[in-house]
């Protein structure tokens, strides 16, 4: 139930009463989770009753949107968070835990590095990509067709001299992941306006390749921003999923750099061999 500003004024008198004369200033208020003896709510739920009732994506949705997602964005939120999970030696974000690893850093420290080298151009294409789609589909909603508003919202990235957010990719010229995403979007029915905008924009892209007669293809952060449009996830809060998502990879490397190398060494990225398991299929009762 809210109260109106007369009624939290005197909620908030009333609450001071017996507290220290010390205490002054109005109370706030927040919406996610209660607190209580005994009782933890979040977003009016208890906690314990989501425990092993509600996956980690799907807990993530409710924190984030405010609601349980349908089976199918549930789903896709558990696939969107593993396709971030981590992206070998080389990225920004991985290099700068394991440089604070090889110093002797605790884990949290790492984990804290590698979260700090997060940026635009590193897990920050999300929401950028978000508000290119959002402004085509204001064009859709003017009376533009698809294609005409896509080539409109990709002509003024060629006019500055940009790739659009959310394509391109510096080692891969088809994203497996993005791919996954999209797949599993159409087969499990919740594909809409936003994926529809960024397939527009990619055939429009395909269709005007450079001097090389090369297209960027849809990155992971293209698609989990066309993903995210679709099932209601935020552009303000969409580049925090990059975060949720890569900390697991980030830890683990940060781990990795502690147990098998050597303290305060020079860490080229270009010098790293992969020595795990070779490729291998998930086992079928997991298919």
């Amino acid at each position: 139930m809210k109260l109106r500003p007369t009624e939290l004024d005197a909620a908030t008198a009333a609450s001071h009463q017996g507290r220290s004369s010390g205490v002054v200033g109005d109370e706030w208020c927040t919406a996610l989770t209660c607190i209580e003896p005994n009782k933890i709510l979040v977003r009016g739920y208890p906690l314990d009753e989501l425990m092993g009732r509600l996956t980690f994506g799907e807990a993530i949705y409710l924190l984030l949107v405010g609601e349980i997602p349908t089976p199918g964005m549930g789903r896709l939120m558990e696939a969107l968070l593993v396709s971030f999970i981590d992206h070998g030696a080389t990225p920004p974000s991985t290099l700068a835990a394991r440089n604070t690893a090889t110093t002797g850093a605790p884990l949290r420290a790492c984990v804290a590095a590698g979260v700090l080298g997060v940026g635009r151009y590193h897990g920050g294409d999300i929401e950028a990509c978000m508000q290119f789609l959002d402004s085509g589909l204001a064009l859709v909603r003017q009376g533009v067709g698809l294609r005409a508003a896509a080539e409109q919202i990709v002509r003024k990235c060629v006019a500055a001299g940009e790739i659009p957010p959310g394509f391109g990719h510096r080692f891969h010229t088809r994203d497996p992941r993005a791919a996954r995403l999209f797949q599993m979007a159409l087969e499990l029915e919740v594909e809409a306006e936003h994926i529809q905008m960024i397939r527009a924009v990619e055939m429009v892209l395909h269709d005007h390749p450079d001097e090389h007669g090369r297209t960027p293809p849809v990155n992971i952060d293209g698609a989990i921003a066309a993903v995210c449009g679709d099932i209601g996830i935020p552009p303000t809060v969409a580049n925090a999923l990059f975060i949720i998502s890569r900390v697991p990879g980030i830890a683990a490397h940060a781990e990795e750099e502690r147990a098998r190398q050597q303290p305060m060494r020079q860490i080229d990225p270009k010098d790293h061999l992969y020595d795990g398991p070779s490729e291998r299929r998930l086992p079928e009762r997991r298919k």
